[in-house]
């Protein structure tokens, strides 16, 4: 694998640049933070990092860069060691060195980073000594969303798996995360699923129940053809389009189920189970949790949000009697908070689930996760909540010398699964791809793998729990190929790539976390070394080898790349970290000998300790881990 023998380029942590910027400050005046540049060294025999604020700020002080670098170096030595002995504050720099024209490289020292790790490793809350917030936010994360009568398809994947980890994280941090499913099961296309119903079915009338609105569990729940809900939609849409008595039978149902017609509601709540039911056929293969609340749920709400924009002077009435709101440059089109015929579409809807989640969800931080073609549409509904006075706001912000927002409002738009021939994915015949087909085909060809390696002897797994190994390693890689690039990017969804063992994906790491817990394992079977024994004696890691070191920084980094992924809420952040990780793992275990070397116990621990982290990172993406593959 190439990835394995290529230079790992170590990440500084925002949290370390800040540290070493202050200390740079305040040894050095009239040097500043925004002046102190600290960047990966170019090359680890030069050291963990480098400074370059010498070579900017050179001129400013009438100093050549080399000069200006010592004088840097002298003040921040005097400063470290001054804190050094008051004993407060942990030496953890070990060098400070110029090179070339005036760059500094420094490097961390061995105590600092195996302070660290060791209290990561050795947390009993399993939470990598990464405390909770102490003020934990409300934070809405609306995800998914399908459409009620029709099977999720692969344009549903993005949605899904990104708002689940992206709940995930925020979960982990300490927030009140409210998983909302805004599902489309409200609107005109149920009038002709429900006269096609009627058509197709005229026994199910009989099974109505009027008193509550409901139909018996028999007959059309169980019925294949209705189960299939790809062919329902599509046959109800073809009578729709051709037959002009069908549709407008179809458009009365609308208002009959708008009015609370119990036949309508019945057949209507029939659809939605229906579709609940293939639903969760995705969120269980992709450990999805999610709560409902789709658009009939904000239908009452809608009202007295255009009251509260008509009391408002905030409304303007436009030709044909619809309502509408202007929200302003750069957006020449309005929201229509209410049509010409009486009716709502997705602005109404969209307007009076925002008010809800800001109002009665007291919501905090709200993030939609849709596809980037709605990006103008919540930016408007953004907006106009700002316009109404929906949003409240804190007090002037120092360093930017503005308001900024109490309350966030987030759209995440994430770009096309395209096949490989660069178009839209689809099936040969041209139809979308069932969601179910694509995670299930990513399992069949790992277990089809699984059982050639196990034939070949390479497989550490029995053949009963093939299955379940396939299962975790498929819907992983499906997971891992669309979490670790920006969301915002269209991608090629490639079977070939996402299951490879080598390069960035998670097949990789899944091998990388296992061949570490093979190590432990063996350390107690063929050396009697338990590592759960070697940490409740608080055994210490001791770093030496270079290798060693380049993975305790970057186990050190956990906690800063989820502070930097909290800020966009992008999962790639920890992919990259992983990936990264992973490389770490790969140039230790081959650079550095763990079972039966004078320092197994240390080695071990390490290997435990980045173990931890792998499965930490694993379920913030929402990925199952396997302890041997």
């Amino acid at each position: 694998d190439d990835d394995d023998d290529a230079d790992i380029e170590v990440v500084l942590s925002e949290q370390d640049k800040e540290r070493i910027g202050n200390e740079a400050a305040e040894a050095a005046t009239p040097f500043t933070y925004l002046d102190a540049m600290v960047t990966p060294a170019t090359r680890s025999d030069f050291g963990d990092y480098q400074c370059n604020a010498a070579m900017g700020l050179a001129k400013h002080v009438h100093m050549s860069p080399r000069d200006c670098a010592s004088t840097i170096i002298d003040g921040l030595t005097t400063l470290l060691q001054q804190k050094q002995q008051h004993n407060d504050h942990d030496q953890h720099i070990a060098t400070l060195e110029i090179a070339g024209p005036g760059f500094i490289n420094l490097k961390f020292s061995s105590n600092y980073l195996t302070n660290a790790i060791q209290h990561m490793a050795q947390d009993t809350d399993g939470r990598l000594a990464i405390p909770k917030t102490t003020e934990p936010q409300n934070i809405v994360v609306d995800f998914s969303s399908p459409n009620t009568a029709k099977e999720m398809h692969v344009g549903h994947l993005r949605s899904t798996i990104i708002g689940e980890s992206i709940s995930r994280i925020l979960e982990h941090v300490g927030c009140n995360v409210e998983r909302l499913n805004h599902v489309g099961d409200w609107g005109t296309q149920f009038g002709m699923l429900i006269q096609y119903l009627k058509e197709e079915y005229p026994d199910y009338a009989s099974t109505i129940d009027t008193a509550t609105d409901t139909a018996s569990s028999s007959t059309t729940c169980e019925n294949s053809s209705i189960g299939d809900l790809t062919v329902f939609y599509k046959k109800s849409k073809m009578r729709f389009d051709e037959d002009e008595d069908f549709k407008e039978t179809s458009r009365m149902n609308v208002v009959k189920l708008q009015a609370g017609d119990p036949e309508c509601r019945a057949i209507w709540k029939t659809l939605c189970d229906i579709s609940r039911v293939e639903f969760e056929k995705v969120y269980k293969r992709l450990d999805i949790t999610v709560k409902e609340c789709g658009e009939s749920f904000y239908n009452d709400k809608i009202p007295p949000v255009i009251e509260e924009f008509d009391k408002a002077g905030l409304v303007s009435v436009e030709e044909g009697g619809a309502k509408c709101v202007f929200v302003g440059e750069p957006y020449q089109i309005p929201l229509m908070l209410q049509k010409s015929n009486g009716g709502y579409g997705y602005d109404s809807t969209d307007m009076a689930a925002l008010k809800y989640r800001l109002q009665q969800l007291k919501s905090t931080r709200t993030v939609y996760i849709t596809d980037f073609s709605q990006s103008d549409h919540f930016q408007m509904c953004f907006a106009a909540a700002k316009k109404i006075g929906w949003t409240k706001r804190d007090v002037d912000d120092d360093d930017h010398n503005n308001k900024q927002p109490q309350q966030r409002l987030e759209h995440i738009g994430f770009g096309t699964v395209m096949g490989e021939d660069g178009k839209r994915f689809q099936t040969r015949s041209g139809d979308t791809v069932r969601l179910v087909d694509l995670l299930d085909e990513a399992v069949n060809r790992m277990e089809i793998s699984l059982q050639q390696r196990l034939e070949e002897g390479k497989a550490n797994i029995t053949k009963e729990e093939i299955p379940k190994t396939a299962a975790a390693l498929g819907y992983g890689a499906v997971k891992y190929f669309d979490l670790r690039r920006n969301p915002t990017s269209n991608y090629k969804f490639s079977y070939d790539q996402m299951l490879d063992t080598k390069g960035n994906t998670a097949i990789y790491l899944m091998y990388a976390h296992a061949r570490l817990e093979s190590i432990i394992s063996k350390g107690q079977v063929n050396f009697s070394v338990d590592v759960n024994d070697l940490m409740k004696a608080n055994t210490q890691i001791q770093i030496g080898h270079p290798s060693e070191r380049n993975l305790a920084l970057h186990l050190h980094m956990f906690t800063d790349t989820l502070e930097t992924t909290l800020e966009d809420l992008f999962p790639y952040h920890i992919c990259d970290y992983l990936y990264a990780l992973s490389n770490a793992v790969s140039d230790f275990v081959t650079q550095c000998k763990v079972l039966g070397s004078p320092e197994m116990n240390s080695r071990l621990l390490l290997c435990r300790s980045t173990a931890i982290v792998m499965r930490q990172c694993f379920d913030l993406l929402g990925i199952r881990h396997v302890m041997r593959i």
